[in-house]
């Protein structure tokens, strides 16, 4: 039994905020689809397509993949926005490579290492350590 869930105020802002979390939600995917289509109409006007530029178009992706996990599960797993992190700084890396002194260098290849050692953890902790199907306290709908 949960309590918050009996309570009048309690149901009608879990609502509200659900409400506010899809419409958030659609303006995220919206933003990103006209971003990659800006993009493409860029690369189109320019006749040529870099690294730089696919994993842009990657970093759209992977963000329309994590909106559509969400729609889908009703959860975040969490290593999507590492996975974007991790994109987001190579990306950084191939754009600014000849600009970058050493010691930036060697901060931005000490996070992409830590943020994919994150992963790791938590893959191994997910397969060690699986979630229960029904947590107690969980109510089925």
């Amino acid at each position: 039994m949960n309590p918050a869930k009996d309570r009048l105020l309690s149901r009608w802002a879990l609502s509200l905020l659900g409400v506010l979390e899809a419409i958030g939600l659609v303006v995220i995917t919206l933003a990103t689809l006209a971003a990659g289509v800006f993009e493409v109409k860029t690369m189109a006007a320019a006749g040529t397509v870099t690294l730089a530029d696919l994993l842009l178009l990657f970093l759209y992706l992977e963000i329309l993949a994590m909106v559509g996990v969400y729609f889908r599960s009703g959860q975040l797993p969490v290593r999507f926005p590492i996975y974007i992190a991790i994109v987001a700084l190579a990306r950084y890396v191939v754009l600014d490579m000849k600009s970058l002194d050493v010691w930036r260098m060697l901060g931005v290849t000490a996070s992409l290492l830590l943020l994919a050692c994150a992963v790791l953890v938590i893959r191994y902790g997910h397969t060690r350590f699986p979630y229960e199907d029904n947590p107690k306290g969980d109510i089925q709908p």
